[in-house]
């Protein structure tokens, strides 16, 4: 699975829309390639009070609904189609539901792989 696959996945669940009066949702899309070869995606939702979640979180819920938790590569999407590094909750996130997944490859930008360990240099393990 190459990371255009993963960015064309990502980019087609978004759906930026309101919700509520207080909430907003899909104005980014992610995608995770598990290690058993699935694809699992998410989409944010914004909350006014700030108890939404980020697409990666949605997508990697999905992932363990399903029974994994390792994520080989991930990528975000935002809603113009540019490419986002993981928040910093984001990559505590990831890297905490399996060990290796401090060696997830991320595209951060167009081009730009790096791993989550990378993302978190000086990480509290």
């Amino acid at each position: 699975m190459t990371f255009d696959e993963l960015y064309r996945k990502a980019n087609a669940v978004k759906n930026a829309r309101k919700l509520s009066e207080y909430a907003s949702a899909g104005g980014v899309g992610a995608a995770l390639l598990s290690e058993n070869g699935n694809i699992y995606t998410g989409v944010c939702i914004d909350t006014a009070c700030s108890m939404g979640f980020c697409a990666e979180h949605a997508a990697a819920a999905t992932m363990i609904t399903q029974g994994e938790n390792r994520v080989l590569k991930m990528i975000a999407v935002g809603s113009q189609g540019k490419i986002m590094p993981p928040c910093g909750r984001c990559r505590e996130f990831i890297s905490q539901i399996h060990s290796d997944n401090v060696n997830t490859e991320v595209m951060v930008d167009h081009g730009i792989i790096v791993t989550l360990k990378e993302l978190l240099p000086h990480d509290w393990r």
